[in-house]
């Protein structure tokens, strides 16, 4: 038996860490915003190529950027277009001063505690304007450091048992997580949270790279370990949690250069703090050799209920282009009681919950199942709904005024009893680690945060604000049974109008 499918490891490591009282996390556990680790990794005595950002437009609206489904020809981004991938995926688009922690930079993609844990690093063959090589992306700076000379994306196609797009792709982005800069706030819970930051970002690098008409591909079945040593981190602090690739070309035969040990020096963490669950968590979820790689990439389609209830039709339109979307993109802090309509609620959920090209879902459809309580929405009652996203349509699982409720699910919190509608991401959980795994954990976490990140997205392009929630886990499946009966939360967004600063 492979320790990917011993999956007891993920229920001990997903019950234990529920809200409120999940067993691996210590309820009188205290974080202050003054604590906040340095949200960037310094590397020391490395070369680095300045990144020049293409203001430019694409000219792509926001709402086609999300959902395209086009299969692009080949193409090879050059240097100008990986900048302006990268920037739009994690580079900072505003300040803001806040009492006691000074200017805080804010980055293109959301992220819990904007802790800013999760680093982008590209392994690339020879593209125009930059060599062949291993680089980290430095968002302070908009540059590359240099990590290795020479074309290692041999090394990488091996590591995913030979996937085709990593053959094809001229340039491959690997993300990892520090872990100690979310675990520092939110414990071993935090392990969940590489996986809703890492999708919100790529939400973002998908759209972006859409506008730019560039093939990607996410890619989740890979053995970490050459990974791991091939970007020369400690897996214990920093570990390579996936990988997207970014283009197209002729595959080109050729032998990997020698991996040495050596890789610049980084500047050590602020806080070194180990959370051993989400070590052991995350060495669960490892695959260990390509052939275990090969069998376990058996792409999953969850067979969705469809209903004859409401049937979604009329959307809004939007003019918004997706680079501004992006750059005004934020988490909203305060909704206000006001309404929303019917079609921006249907083009919300048209244009998010499908068109993802991964090696763990079948024809780009979300394993994702998404519940819905509508607070305010003009056309449409009070009430709790399931999204049948075959037919885009809505059942209605019961009427009434459910804002309390919204509010208690959300972590009693005022966003979502404020908010116009609360969107739940709710998985078979069951299912999903009997076919894929403990690995499967992390796959059922990152489908719904890159969903929950079109979200953003779709709302921000439509003149309305969002933000997502953390939440009781066990009291969310409860709201919505026995319709969601041994359906687990994944993630959660709300969504609705700013209210207007005074």
């Amino acid at each position: 038996m492979l320790r990917n499918y011993e999956i007891d490891a993920t229920w001990h490591y997903h019950n234990g860490t529920k809200h409120p009282n999940g067993m691996l996390l210590n309820r009188f556990h205290v974080y202050h915003p003054s604590h906040r680790p340095t949200p960037y990794k310094v590397y020391k005595n490395t070369s680095s190529i300045e990144l020049t950002l293409d203001k430019n437009p694409t000219g792509v609206l926001t709402l086609d950027a999300i959902s395209s489904q086009e299969s692009f020809g080949n193409t090879t981004p050059d240097l100008k277009t990986l900048a302006k991938i990268l920037y739009c995926s994690a580079g900072i688009t505003k300040k803001i001063k806040f009492s006691g922690l000074g200017e805080v930079d804010f980055r293109a993609a959301s992220c819990t505690g904007a802790l800013y844990h999760i680093e982008i690093y590209i392994v690339c063959g020879n593209i125009p304007r930059l060599d062949a090589g291993v680089y980290h992306f430095d968002p302070k700076n908009m540059r590359l450091d240099v990590i290795r000379h020479g074309d290692y994306r041999g090394l990488v196609v091996d590591a995913t048992a030979n996937e085709q797009s990593a053959r094809e792709a001229p340039v491959i982005l690997i993300f990892t997580d520090v872990f100690s800069r979310n675990s520092i706030k939110y414990q071993a819970r935090a392990y969940r949270h590489t996986f809703w930051d890492s999708g919100t970002i790529l939400a973002n690098t998908l759209a972006i790279s859409s506008a730019h008409k560039t093939p990607t591909k996410i890619i989740a079945g890979f053995t970490d370990a050459p990974i791991t040593k091939l970007l020369g981190v400690n897996p214990i602090q920093e570990a390579p949690i996936l990988i997207l690739t970014l283009g197209r070309s002729e595959p080109t035969a050729s032998s990997i250069p020698h991996l040495s040990d050596t890789v610049p020096d980084s500047v050590p963490s602020d806080y070194d703090i180990e959370y051993p669950e989400i070590t052991q968590m995350h060495d669960a979820s490892s695959l260990l050799t390509p052939d275990e790689v090969s069998s376990w990439r058996v792409p999953l389609s969850i067979k969705k209920s469809q209903n004859t209830g409401i049937q979604l039709g009329d959307k809004a339109e939007s003019s918004e282009l997706i680079e501004s979307t992006i750059i005004k993109r934020g988490s909203t802090r305060k909704f206000s009681l006001e309404s929303i309509t019917l079609e921006q609620l249907t083009t919300i959920l048209d244009k998010t919950t499908h068109g993802i090209n991964t090696d763990f879902s079948v024809d780009g459809e979300s394993l994702s199942d998404i519940y819905i309580i509508a607070n305010a929405v003009d056309g449409l009652e009070p009430g709790s709904y399931y999204y049948a996203q075959k037919n885009n349509s809505l059942e209605k699982l019961r009427q009434g005024n459910f804002r309390n409720a919204s509010g208690n699910l959300g972590l009693d919190q005022d966003l979502p009893y404020d908010a116009s509608v609360t969107i739940f991401f709710m998985t078979d959980l069951d299912k999903i680690l009997k076919h894929f795994g403990n690995r499967g954990y992390r796959v059922a976490q990152l489908d719904a945060a890159i969903t929950a990140g079109k979200m953003y997205l779709a709302s921000y392009s439509l003149g309305l604000g969002a933000t997502g929630l953390t939440f009781y886990d066990d009291l969310v499946t409860n709201f919505f049974s026995p319709h969601a009966k041994d359906k687990e939360p994944m993630f959660l967004m709300a969504i609705g109008k700013k209210e207007k600063s005074t």
